[in-house]
């Protein structure tokens, strides 16, 4: 009796074993879909580092300095919330001991870095030409985006799959097979999708303490920001009937 009920918990243990191995899907294929596209952005994020300076022996400080590049950022209808400090810090370029002594020239030269979003390259050209260039230690774009990004994405997510699918039909009736249904659709990492520029601006040139923007040649006058590239690939596996 022990014999024959460890033999039927042996027959029991394979069965299981067995029916585990039995995959509803004894046919697929597995294939790669991508779908990209580029844009020009619409958010543009530049970085002025602003500094106090000595004007005729007379410091021009930092709070004069705030006003007037904050009035001038909103001449261009710029929001304040498109307006943030980066950083904020003080220097004076002498040993400590200077400072004891009662020179002009020890003390502490504050700067402030301010972040500003702009929505085309035209403002910011109007940006540029309205910096004191005394105070203004450097000027820089930092990263640019898109305020459709998300709906991009969606988008280009969805058109990898349609063409994963695609590329799997044609792929099964190269073999005499009709495709079936999906079994698993793996979704890529999101990543950022910020393009951080080196030059990417032509027309844009700035040093330590002085900036200018060329006037571009009238055979030149559509260049704008390099395009973003987006691009999404998905990986898809399906049943083959």
């Amino acid at each position: 009796m022990k014999k024959l009920f460890i033999m039927l918990a042996c027959l029991a243990y394979f069965q299981s074993k067995s029916q585990q191995l039995v995959t509803p899907y004894p046919k697929t294929i597995t294939v790669n879909g991508s779908a990209e596209m580029e844009v020009i952005p619409d958010e543009i994020y530049v970085q002025v580092d602003l500094k106090e300076y000595q004007k005729k022996g007379e410091k021009i400080n930092i709070d004069q300095i705030k006003s007037d590049f904050l009035k001038n950022v909103r001449s261009l209808q710029i929001p304040d919330s498109a307006i943030s400090i980066a950083s904020y810090e003080g220097f004076n370029g002498y040993p400590w001991w200077r400072k004891r002594k009662k020179d002009k020239e020890a003390d502490l030269m504050a700067t402030i870095s301010y972040q500003v979003k702009l929505n085309s390259s035209y403002k910011l050209d109007q940006l540029v030409n309205l910096l004191d260039d005394e105070a203004t230690l450097n000027f820089q774009v930092i990263k640019t985006s898109h305020s459709r990004i998300n709906e991009w994405r969606k988008e280009l997510k969805i058109q990898a799959v349609k063409a994963a699918r695609e590329k799997a039909i044609y792929l099964s009736e190269a073999i005499n097979e009709k495709l079936g249904e999906a079994v698993t659709i793996r979704e890529p990492n999101d990543v950022s999708l910020y393009y951080y520029p080196r030059n990417a601006y032509s027309n844009l040139k700035y040093s330590n303490t002085q900036m200018e923007v060329q006037a571009a040649p009238a055979n030149e006058s559509a260049i704008d920001f390099r395009k973003i590239k987006l691009k999404f690939d998905v990986n898809v596996v399906f049943a083959i009937k």
